[in-house]
């Protein structure tokens, strides 16, 4: 009895639409002469529609207007497995959602490529698939490892352990943290939107060394920037295909304090990147970035379940930013001498509110002048502790008129102060409260060069 063979679905084939190996279209003209272009990229619509990038050769084009029939062979990245999928050509999209996520991934490989803003897509065609067929293979290809981890079981409890926390410290080690444990990811990154820079701030990290908490990258420049200008997920799944973005390595104490810049940290072996959109009240807050050595890391239920739980962060911060107004008392700080006669000495540069503490560059911009604020009240009075709401209201800070990050901002020159082991921190009080601690002498000063 001959055994029923197997109804293959799009679903199936998930990996081959990955982009990792370029797929092959083969069209006729009218008079049945066959033209065969590679795609670059060619994308899932529904159960029953693709669609397929339109860079086409110009035969290709004319061919799929004379003769909406065409085949198109696609190979799952992992085994080498080749699929003949049969096409009739349904209609263009010249905008809209998938038009929109098409064009974004483009523009980010592209990027990485130092193309920018050359590739841009035309238009996507939409064809209906009538069958897919698995090409029978000369050597069996090897069998598929079965993800061992449910991410809806695991994005559920991430987001469990983020609504747990009430700031912003929790909120991102549980993220983080969870996408260790719960999915396996190794290496990660949270950054923030600082809208008066254009930027992103590194102030979450994960898996690596230096942290690069401090880091920043423009809106738009690579796959993180292009989450954040598109508002949308972007994804690379094979990096050697391109190359990589800030591949360079320039991580150094003696380049951060020539440049004043901290390096973003990466991996230079990478073969996947994620990066994923924080959204709240329909509005970009920061993204999510994540890269593993392997191949096609990321997959569809990856994309659904740190998109949930990017959502599920970026809600948990912007409720944290509104409690952090709500001073909580709580221990103090008490004026003591200094633990140790060593001065410390602090120089604030006003051009770029940097500051370097005995000579190591700390942080510049909106941080780097709470920081000196801090340092030049406790000089002259001696203080040690301060609130989130005095800070808000202080005229002589000059915060940005969108006041809503300023606990990720504490948050983050509390973690540099800490990865940089300098004697002078930042702890926490208590909802809405800030200790400053200073192992040694103060002596503050601000420089205008």
């Amino acid at each position: 009895m001959t055994p029923t063979p197997i109804r293959l679905t799009l679903a199936d084939l998930e990996a081959c639409f990955e982009g990792v190996i370029p797929s092959i279209i083969s069209t006729a003209d009218a008079d049945g002469l066959p033209n065969i272009s590679y795609i670059s990229h060619v994308a899932v619509v529904d159960d029953r529609h693709v669609a397929l990038s339109n860079q086409f050769f110009a035969k290709t084009a004319a061919n799929i207007r004379l003769n909406p029939h065409a085949m198109l062979l696609l190979v799952d990245a992992r085994n080498s497995a080749q699929y003949r999928l049969e096409l009739v050509f349904a209609h263009t999209l010249e905008a809209g959602p998938l038009f929109d996520h098409i064009a974004l991934q483009i523009d980010a490989s592209s990027a990485q490529v130092g193309m920018a803003g050359i590739m841009k897509l035309r238009n996507l065609d939409i064809f209906r698939v009538v069958s897919i067929e698995a090409i029978p293979s000369q050597v069996q290809t090897a069998e598929l490892p079965r993800s061992k981890r449910n991410r809806l079981i695991g994005a559920a409890r991430i987001a469990e352990a983020i609504a747990a926390e009430t700031d912003a410290d929790g909120i991102i080690d549980a993220m983080l943290e969870g996408l260790r444990a719960e999915f396996g990811f190794e290496h990660a990154l949270l950054l923030q939107l600082y809208e008066e820079r254009n930027q992103l701030v590194t102030i979450g990290s994960m898996g690596y060394l230096p942290s690069g908490i401090g880091s920043d990258i423009p809106v738009d420049e690579g796959v993180i920037g292009a989450a954040a200008a598109g508002g949308r997920l972007v994804k690379l799944s094979d990096m050697s295909r391109i190359r990589r973005f800030g591949a360079a390595v320039r991580a150094t104490s003696a380049d951060e304090n020539r440049t004043r810049a901290i390096p973003l940290p990466g991996m230079p072996d990478a073969m996947s990147q994620i990066a994923v959109p924080l959204v709240a009240a329909g509005s970009v807050r920061g993204v999510l970035f994540l890269e593993s050595r392997d191949r096609i890391a990321f997959t569809s239920d990856d994309e659904a379940a740190l998109s949930m739980i990017a959502r599920q962060a970026a809600m948990a911060l912007a409720l944290s930013e509104k409690l952090s107004l709500e001073t909580e008392p709580q221990r103090s700080v008490p004026a003591q001498p200094p633990t140790s006669e060593k001065t410390v000495q602090v120089v604030h540069h006003r051009f770029d509110d940097s500051v370097f503490i005995d000579g190591d560059y700390v942080i510049k911009g909106v941080a780097g002048r709470l920081l000196a604020s801090m340092l030049e009240q406790h000089q002259q009075s001696g203080r040690l502790e301060f609130t989130n709401r005095e800070i808000r209201l202080d005229a002589a800070l000059k915060l940005p008129d969108f006041k809503d990050n300023l606990e990720t901002r504490l948050l983050l020159l509390r973690r540099r102060l800490d990865e940089k082991r300098l004697p002078i921190r930042l702890t926490r009080l208590g909802r809405g409260r800030i200790g400053l601690l200073i192992e040694g002498r103060l002596r503050f000063s601000k420089d205008v060069v």
